[in-house]
C-alpha cells in the first residue's frame, strides 16, 4: 500500500505530471468512497498510469500472473513494482481463467475497492475502440456497484523548435447505474446489453470509432497472417444490416 503513494506521489507521478502534462475532466464522477468500475478503453500501455494519477483514490487493476512470477532478483523486483502499483494477478492461462479473473475482480469490489478494467481485453490494434467482453457486465450485476466509462485519449502539442510532446487527457463519464437489472446476472443477453451500453459511453467519451468485432480476434489473425487491421475487419464484420442491429449505440439510453 505504501509503495503504491510512494509511486504515485514521489517516483512516478510527479515526472509523468511535469513532462506529459495530463489533462482529467469529470474526476467528480468517480465516488470518493465505496466500490465502483472504472471501465476504460485501451491505447497504451501506459493507460494504467495516466488514469490513476488523476485520482486521489488508489485504483487497482486485474493484470496478467506472469507479471508476478518472474524468478531472481527481476523477477522479486518486477513483482514487487506490480503489486504495489495496485495490481491484482489473474492466471489466463486455464480453461477457467476468465470466471478466475471475474470472480478476483468481484472480490476487489466487495472489499470497497475502485475496480480498473479494459473491456475490450486488450490494447486496440489500430486505435478504434473494438466490442466489449462481457466481464465488465458480470461484476456491475454481480455487486450492483457503479461504472464510471473512462476515456483515454491521446495527441500531440506543438514545442519549440518544430518538435512535439504527447498530450494525455483523461475523461470519467457520469456514472451508470445498472440496478434494474437486479438479479440478472448470469443472463448473457443482459450481460452484452450492459456491456455494450459501457462501450457505447467510452465511445461518446473518446470521440473513437467503434468496431463490432473483438480486438484480441483482430490482433490473433494481423499476427497470423500479416494483413492489416482493415482486411481482417472485413473478413469478420457481419453485413451492414446486422451490424446496426448489434452496435452498441442501439442498445444506449
Amino acid at each position: 500500500m505504501l509503495f503504491y503513494w510512494f509511486l504515485k506521489f514521489v517516483a512516478i507521478g510527479p515526472v509523468v505530471q511535469l513532462g506529459f502534462r495530463p489533462k482529467a475532466e469529470g474526476t467528480e464522477n468517480v465516488p470518493s468512497t465505496g466500490a465502483a468500475i472504472l471501465a476504460s478503453n485501451h491505447l497504451s500501455a501506459a493507460d494504467w498510469i495516466f488514469m490513476p494519477l488523476q485520482l486521489k483514490r488508489r485504483v487497482t487493476f486485474l493484470a496478467k500472473a506472469e507479471y508476478f512470477t518472474g524468478k531472481g532478483v527481476k523477477g522479486f523486483l518486477q513483482r514487487a513494482f506490480f503489486s504495489g502499483a495496485g495490481q491484482v494477478p489473474i492466471d489466463r492461462s486455464s480453461a477457467s481463467a476468465a470466471e478466475n479473473a471475474i470472480q478476483t475482480g468481484i472480490r476487489t469490489l466487495r472489499e470497497g475497492k475502485l475496480l480498473g478494467i479494459y473491456p475490450e481485453g486488450t490494447r486496440s490494434p489500430d486505435g478504434r475502440l473494438y466490442r466489449g467482453k462481457i466481464g465488465v457486465a458480470r461484476m456491475a450485476l454481480e455487486t450492483g456497484v457503479p461504472v464510471i466509462p473512462v476515456a483515454m485519449i491521446y495527441g500531440s502539442r506543438p514545442l519549440p523548435f518544430g518538435r512535439k510532446m504527447p498530450r494525455v487527457s483523461v475523461r470519467f463519464g457520469q456514472p451508470l447505474d445498472f440496478s434494474r437489472y437486479e438479479g440478472l446476472a448470469g443472463d448473457r443477453f443482459v450481460e452484452r446489453s450492459v456491456t455494450d451500453e459501457i462501450m457505447y459511453e467510452i465511445m461518446t467519451l473518446s470521440g473513437q470509432e467503434y468496431v463490432d468485432v473483438y480486438g484480441a480476434t483482430v490482433k490473433k489473425s494481423m499476427d497470423a497472417t500479416g494483413a492489416s487491421a482493415n482486411e481482417v475487419i472485413a473478413t469478420l464484420q457481419p453485413p451492414a444490416a446486422e451490424a446496426a442491429d448489434r452496435a452498441p449505440t442501439t442498445l444506449a439510453g
